[in-house]
């Protein structure tokens, strides 16, 4: 058993759920996040107070899965990053969990 992690901006929200329906990942758990870049970027430098750094709306997923169901979201996740116009890649890690209940 592994936990896996995805992360994504805001609009992305349904697409992940339906990365996890293809993956047939059926349980996992959803929470609003804010993701922050460090740096200085035009838009920042331009802002009235450019010491005020906004978050942007972004959303993390996690599901305990095996590692077949963790290769298809990867794969999915692959495909569907291939294919965007954007600069906001979906993210996603695994992590081993070494004991559980």
């Amino acid at each position: 058993m592994k936990l896996v992690i995805v992360t994504a901006v805001e609009q992305f929200q349904k697409e992940v759920s339906k990365l996890f329906k293809k993956a047939n990942i059926e349980n996992y758990s959803s929470s609003d996040i804010d993701g922050h870049k460090n740096g200085s970027s035009l838009l920042m430098t331009t802002n009235w107070f450019p010491t005020e750094k906004g978050g942007n709306e972004s959303s993390m997923f996690f599901s305990f899965t095996d590692n077949q169901h963790i290769d298809l979201l990867f794969q999915a996740i692959t495909e569907f990053n291939t294919n965007l116009e954007t600069n906001n890649p979906i993210k996603a890690v695994v992590v081993p969990i070494e004991k559980f209940i």
